[in-house]
């Protein structure tokens, strides 16, 4: 055979197989691209409140109470369910107060009532016995804190604390607030703020864990105060979970707290706790040490609860002590004076619910506790109903009467409670 004829014969296959190829890259080229796979869903985030919560209660139905936002008439509630001591009544002060949470009196009477969930400050006025509810402050970011002190409402949002100069007497149109404090942590756990005005002129509020057992910053999880002259912050507390309450012993001017123990460690622990700061820079245990006694299960690993402040008293396991006051009233018997009252919120991280009271809780002139009593029940209904109680207190405030008021967020309602022998 010619060389020539050789030499096709053996290229004609490669030949095919070249055109072969060229011939799929083409009917590849025109195909229309593959779909690209859909991104994997990002997982769902858990609410904040059930971080800590163990893999074997992963099926808990145990979950926080909501309010009625809108509030709910009086004369729709079961209010002679209601007990207190002999001699002492209670009644509604005032209802239409929705989400009504703390409580503080202005110089001419003003009852300045605060929110969580909603945005509003409202100002109640007494005339002539009959009270009117006014909307004042519109638009805030969870304003739960208010305080008053010559003439001046302060409201603590989540990341500022706002002066009110003169508002008493512009509930109609306010003054442009002066920012007193700005860029407070911004979160997703423990917002909310306590807020009041110390014997040494200074502003305190707690800023709490972002979550239910976390490591807090240097500046969460602890009770702050501020100098409203000249905007200085310092750190007075720390190892406080979550405080909503707080007030000064009358004697001995020393910081009284109510403190709310973690959630997810079994329906009795920890305990809430009452604290009391003897000076500046106590730690009290968040999240080392629980109740004073008791190691935290991660954080408390190499830790000794003999390092941290213990409480004064052991208020009971998830019962959500809130607001306090000491009474400084003359109305009430001569045991009450300089004793406290606490609202307790209620419990919800629990299978048999309790709480959802006000207590009476006397100490001495050392600062230790003498007794504990119950002062005002009866919103508690069925423990094991959700939700279990038909009331919820959150805050308490000694009017110059020496009547004692007590905020309900859950209907958005203001008790009054008086004595007469």
């Amino acid at each position: 055979m010619p060389v020539s004829m050789i030499t096709v014969s053996r290229t004609m296959p490669r030949l095919a197989v070249a055109l072969g190829m060229l011939a799929a890259c083409a009917a590849y080229a025109q195909q229309p691209p593959a779909a690209k796979p859909a991104p994997a869903a990002a997982p769902k985030e858990q609410p904040r409140w059930m971080q800590g919560r163990p893999a074997e209660m992963a099926g808990s139905t145990l979950a926080p109470i909501a309010p009625h936002l809108t509030g709910r008439p009086a004369s729709e509630l079961p209010l002679n369910k209601l007990k207190v001591p002999k001699g002492f009544k209670v009644e509604v002060w005032v209802d239409g107060v929705p989400e009504a949470r703390s409580l503080t009196l202005g110089d001419k009477g003003t009852v300045f009532v605060s929110n969580r969930n909603l945005k509003n400050i409202y100002a109640v006025i007494d005339k002539g016995g009959k009270r009117e509810v006014k909307t004042v402050l519109k638009g805030l970011d969870t304003p739960n804190g208010v305080a008053f002190h010559k003439g001046t409402l302060y409201v603590a949002e989540q990341t500022r604390i706002l002066a009110y100069e003169g508002i008493e007497g512009k509930l109609d149109n306010p003054p442009e607030p002066k920012v007193l404090v700005d860029g407070l942590p911004k979160q997703t756990g423990h917002f909310w703020k306590f807020l009041a005005m110390g014997p040494d002129g200074k502003l305190y509020f707690n800023i709490g864990a972002p979550g239910n057992i976390v490591m807090p910053s240097y500046i969460q999880g602890a009770i702050m105060r501020v100098n409203p002259k000249n905007g200085v912050m310092e750190n007075y507390a720390q190892g406080v979970r979550n405080s909503v309450g707080f007030d000064w012993h009358p004697k001995t001017k020393q910081l009284w707290f109510t403190e709310h123990g973690r959630d997810w460690m079994g329906d009795d622990m920890p305990s809430d706790e009452l604290n009391v700061v003897k000076h500046k820079g106590e730690h009290f245990g968040y999240p080392y040490c629980h109740q004073g006694d008791t190691l935290d299960p991660e954080f408390g690993k190499h830790r000794s609860c003999s390092e941290f402040t213990p409480p004064a008293l052991k208020l009971g396991a998830h019962i959500a002590p809130l607001g306090m006051r000491f009474y400084t009233g003359k109305m009430f018997p001569a045991e009450y004076k300089n004793s406290m009252f606490i609202a307790q919120h209620g419990s919800w991280n629990r299978t048999v619910k309790h709480g959802y009271n006000v207590i009476n809780v006397t100490v001495d002139d050392k600062g230790k506790v003498v007794k504990s009593t119950p002062f005002l029940e009866g919103f508690l209904e069925d423990p094991k109903a959700t939700p279990p109680t038909w009331g919820r207190p959150v805050d308490v405030l000694v009017m110059r009467d020496g009547a004692l008021l007590v905020s309900d967020d859950f209907n958005g309602i203001i008790y009054r409670i008086s004595y007469k022998k």
